[in-house]
């Protein structure tokens, strides 16, 4: 072996090394096609340098292989001076990367991802690294698209102190994926990033951070969430979303982000020392639990405003035999050491509903400190959580709590560092210290010997390092946000097939979709994600419907999102198909708590008869709110039901509308209700002002049998029905029953339609029980001769107006 060594050595004395014996080196290139060829020769060690300038329409591949020693290096020549713009991407696969100094910048770009750690599916990227790098404002044309930032795949790949900010259009900033065996238990890392503003969608498809899918949230990641900052991350309920197992989140920094920290599927999540701060702001919230096996731990949440399933803790209830895709059961969960200061309530047995029967069971509550200064409510349960075990929970409020529960204290604070610590001389310290040495309270798995009441510990040190951290590049992005092309704000829209969907989503915001006379054929549903406003012909002949001949029949044809105000005005919207659509219009979706309106004026909605799950003219789903619902010189007539605004059920004071406006309008030939408007307390311990205002409306043949109701309210505070007909629902018991000194019926005719029902201080004055004498019964027009008209009534007219 000596000997061959050194023959081999005597034979090459020239100058050339062999190929393996590289020395690595640093190459410059200033367009594409040099880095092509840079990347083609790259060895161990070396570095491809990007001259600086801007790099427009780069899409880069990069497929090569470093060592843990010798990585392969992508760079600026300048941090933050070569910058991409249009359709502008990198896609690595190989090993041993390093990408860095790099800045995406306003790319109108269609690509699917602007950095993936992929090419294709055979050849993706493991220890790799993306870092120092900045993405702000990437969006395409048509925001309803659907991009990534980063896709991450393969195994052992790391994204730090990055920006990432500006994100506008459908699809998670970034996503750890988890399809196949190969991107399982990867180990990845994602740390000192400064995720920035991303506004509100509407609509699921905005988290920031997203790992796995429900397809694979069975499987273990073992991904790595710490130290990063999540400011104004609106884009949708969930910041970050947890959807596989194994996974940490801790050390992170919430600031005025409009969501929670989701553990959505999957489970044995770890997620501690984060911060959450609110400032008050509405729908900022904390940590929503759901699936099995989590830690929850020395978290400090303060002054978060948000509700409902947007809460400072949430405990989801679960689906029986749930399928991946909707809600395991919660089990096995351990939530101690938290701290909770000036927060709204948390919520226990979260979502319980027909389908969501399960209750939290074997969850440990404890340790826990919580104090607010409004007196507001502490918790808020929806179902029976005798499967949650609390001990030694502290309150420092005055608001009203269950001894079972929690542990009334007042709590002696000292600022540390601008956050309130209670201090070493406080019993509640000695309190929890008899609390671990209990033999009973056992919390093994929450390490109960190191962390007291919070994320504190007995030296009143602030464990978590999340507020003195850096994220984002070394150096200091000028993001600004783009001045955005903007439609035209009339759009005029053709008929044909999907062509009102195809214009809402490249509308801007406010603008006016005008149709002609003719059919429209919607074969998706739309969703509402900022205002707009479609008018119909006129002349009544503007029709929207869905083809005869559809797979599977529409949802809905319109969802209004949070924030938004939809207008339609002169159309005809008719449900009618071989199945018909289940809704002409639909709330958000479930626990989108921002208001919303809909105005519907001179239209007619017509064969909303699916009573598959409960089909109707309008639903609200449950923990949504309308500011507004304004129907008014309209008809709506052959449908199963009306407006339902009735899937509350919590007992938590919720409801659907601040105020349900029905004017001059027709409800014939429904077959439930016209509308059923529920809150869930009685009205005398809540000065909501949820109203429902009804005039000159005619009511015909509208929930027909012995037990049914027209207008069904409960709990509503203010009813007031005015100059309205009821009539021919010839079965029925009491076609309206009211309940509350605001509630008041008066000026109306009841013919054939059973008599009033009124209780607890309700008024009905001016009530006729008479026959309406109709000169037109098609069009409710009276004779001369009817008590209608004003003029034999002398009172006011009583049904639709004339100027309808």
């Amino acid at each position: 072996m000596i000997a061959l060594i050194f023959v081999g050595f005597q034979l090459n004395t020239s100058t050339q090394p062999f190929t393996n014996m590289a020395q690595p080196k640093k190459v410059y290139v200033k367009n594409v096609q040099e880095f092509n060829a840079a990347v083609k020769k790259a060895v161990p060690g070396d570095s491809i340098v990007l001259k600086n300038g801007v790099w427009d329409h780069a899409d880069l591949f990069v497929n090569v292989k470093g060592t843990k020693e010798a990585p392969i290096t992508i760079k600026a020549e300048t941090n933050g001076s070569v910058i991409f713009t249009g359709n502008s991407g990198i896609s690595l696969s190989g090993s041993y990367i390093i990408v860095e100094g790099f800045w995406f910048k306003d790319g109108g770009t269609d690509l699917k991802s602007v950095i993936s750690f992929k090419k294709n599916d055979q050849e993706f990227a493991s220890n790799c690294r993306v870092t120092n790098c900045t993405i702000s404002y990437c969006n395409p044309t048509d925001l309803s698209t659907t991009t990534h930032w980063v896709d991450l795949w393969g195994k052992n790949n790391r994204v730090d102190h990055n920006n990432f900010t500006g994100k506008l259009n459908h699809g998670t900033t970034l996503v750890v994926w988890l399809k196949g065996e190969e991107h399982e238990e990867n180990h990845h890392q994602i740390d000192h990033n400064y995720f920035g503003e991303r506004p509100d969608l509407g609509v699921n498809g905005g988290e920031t951070i997203r790992i796995g899918t429900s397809t694979n949230s069975m499987k273990s990641s073992k991904s790595l969430v710490e130290n990063n900052t999540f400011e104004h991350c609106n884009g949708e309920i969930e910041i970050i979303s947890n959807k596989s197992g194994d996974n940490i989140y801790r050390n992170n920094l919430f600031l005025e982000s409009e969501g929670t920290l989701t553990l959505r599927h999957g489970n044995n999540a770890l997620v501690e020392n984060n911060v959450f701060l609110g400032n008050n702001k509405p729908k900022t919230g904390g940590i929503r639990v759901i699936n099995e096996g989590h830690i929850i731990r020395n978290n400090f949440l303060v002054s978060l405003a948000g509700n409902g399933f947007r809460g400072p803790i949430v405990i989801m209830n679960g689906v029986p035999n749930s399928p991946l895709n909707r809600y395991n059961q919660v089990k096995n969960v351990t939530i101690v050491n938290n701290t909770l200061i000036n927060c709204d309530a948390m919520e226990f047995g979260a979502g319980k509903d027909e389908e969501r029967t399960l209750p939290p069971m074997n969850v440990l509550f404890a340790n826990n400190l919580i104090s607010n200064t409004t007196g507001k409510d502490i918790l808020k349960v929806a179902d029976d959580i005798k499967g949650i075990r609390f001990e030694g929970n502290m309150v420092d409020s005055e608001a009203e709590v269950d001894a079972n529960y929690f542990t009334k204290a007042t709590i002696d604070w000292v600022l540390l560092n601008v956050f309130p610590m209670p201090t070493a001389s406080n019993s509640i310290l000695q309190d929890v210290r008899k609390i671990k040495e209990s033999p009973e309270f056992d919390i093994t798995n929450a390490k109960r010997n190191i962390y007291v009441a919070g994320a504190f510990n007995l030296d009143n040190k602030y464990y978590p390092e999340a507020m003195t951290m850096i994220t984002g590049p070394s150096w200091k992005p000028d993001i600004k946000a783009p001045k955005m092309a903007v439609s035209s704000a009339i759009i005029d829209v053709e008929p044909g097939t999907n062509n009102i969907g195809k214009a809402i989503k490249n509308a801007a915001p406010e603008s006016i979709l005008k149709l002609k006379s003719g059919i429209y054929y919607e074969v998706k549903t739309s969703k509402l994600t900022k205002n707009i406003t479609i008018q119909g012909s006129k002349d009544g002949k503007t029709i929207i419907k869905s083809p005869e001949t559809m797979e599977s029949p529409l949802n809905y044809f319109f969802r209004i999102n949070e924030g938004v105000k939809f207008t339609i005005e002169n159309v005809t919207l008719d449900g009618e198909n071989s199945t018909p659509v289940k809704y002409a219009f639909v709330s958000p979706e479930e626990q989108m708590g921002s208001k919303y309106n809909l105005f519907v004026n001179h239209c007619k909605i017509k064969n909303f008869t699916n009573k598959d799950g409960g089909g109707s003219v309008f639903k609200a789903y449950v923990g949504t709110k309308a500011d507004t619902i304004s129907i008014k010189n309209t008809t709506i007539e052959n449908s199963y039901r009306g407006l339902n605004l009735s899937y509350e059920k919590t007992g938590l004071g919720s409801y659907n509308a601040e105020v349900i406006i029905l004017y001059n309008s027709v409800f014939k030939n429904i077959e439930e209700f016209a509308v059923n408007y529920v809150k869930t307390i009685d009205p005398l311990s809540s000065n909501n002002p949820e109203q429902l205002l009804v005039d000159h409306c005619v009511f015909s043949k509208v929930s027909n049998y012995e037990k049914g109701g027209i207008i069904k309210t409960k709990n509503i505070n203010t009813v007031v029905i005015t100059n309205s007909v009821f009539e021919n629902s010839y079965n029925l018991k009491y076609p309206v029953s009211l309940s509350g000194f605001s509630n008041v019926i008066k000026n109306c005719l009841i013919y054939d339609s059973g008599t009033l029902k009124l209780s607890g201080g309700a008024k009905d004055l001016n009530i006729l029980y008479k026959n309406p004498k109709w000169e037109d019964k098609d069009t409710f027009t009276p004779s001369e001769k009817s008590d209608l008209l004003k003029k034999n009534n002398n009172i006011e007219r009583i049904g639709l107006l004339e100027t309808r």
